[in-house]
């Protein structure tokens, strides 16, 4: 008996999650995510919506949301080309470690490629936010980029 037609193209593919925010649009970043997508992957980009200022501390669920938004729509085009295949986005918690807990838990990805900034200006590594997302139990990619986007590369 002949296997399906669909039996032989069928090829297992990883769900990475992309984990960014000031460097969603780094070369670092896309270079990483071109690596990867060798092995047939399929991305999507999580951006925490971080607040700011007194919101921080007030009612950081309420804001950062449309600067998430804005750093969506300008880094899913670049690293769906880096892809070479559609990437995925999603805004999440404010907290970066909360934000990759509800999406391993929701949408069950394989491995998460984390994009944060050098070790004398990030936040997140002096959070030690590698070590807990490697902690939740899946593969853990981290990628340091040299700068992060600035505010104006958004108003084109």
């Amino acid at each position: 008996m002949e296997p399906s037609p669909s039996l032989l193209t069928f090829h297992p593919v990883a769900r990475v999650l992309v984990v960014a925010r000031l460097t969603a649009a780094s070369p670092e970043l896309a270079a990483a995510v071109s690596r990867r997508a060798a092995d047939r992957c399929a991305f999507t980009l999580l951006i925490p919506a971080e607040s700011h200022g007194l919101h921080r501390v007030v009612d950081p669920e309420d804001h950062g949301v449309d600067e998430a938004r804005q750093r969506l729509v300008h880094a899913l085009p670049l690293l769906s080309r880096a892809a070479r295949s559609p990437v995925q986005g999603m805004i999440g918690s404010h907290d970066p470690l909360a934000a990759v807990q509800d999406a391993l838990n929701v949408h069950g990805f394989d491995e998460v490629l984390l994009c944060t900034l050098p070790v004398r200006v990030s936040r997140w590594l002096h959070l030690d936010l590698p070590r807990k997302v490697a902690a939740l139990g899946v593969p853990l990619t981290t990628v340091v980029a040299s700068r992060h986007d600035s505010q104006q590369d958004f108003a084109a």
